[in-house]
């Protein structure tokens, strides 16, 4: 466990620096949706984190930064487990 505490600050160091700098503008697909003047019909789920925020949280800093974190730590335990089960071998009968 020891070998992953490193890195886990390392991430939580670099997300506590980077997130007052995250732009407020839009991302390519609403800057096309905008430019062209299509309607954005309300979405049937806002997902676990809308716009990379925590809802719950009122926070904007904290609400990014927490959203940040779990979604770091979502992409990589589905990233161990995925590599799991792409690389688990069958046990051979022995010849």
């Amino acid at each position: 466990m020891k070998g992953y505490l490193k890195p886990l600050i390392l991430i939580l160091v670099f997300l506590a620096i980077l997130i007052p700098f995250a732009s407020e503008a839009p991302d390519g697909l609403e800057r096309v949706v905008e430019t062209f003047g299509i309607e954005e019909h309300e979405p049937l789920w806002n997902g676990l984190m809308p716009d990379y925020t925590l809802p719950a949280i009122s926070n904007s800093y904290a609400s990014t930064f927490l959203a940040g974190v779990f979604g770091t730590f979502l992409v990589l335990v589905m990233s161990y487990i995925m590599g799991i089960a792409i690389t688990k071998k069958e046990a051979k009968p022995h010849e």
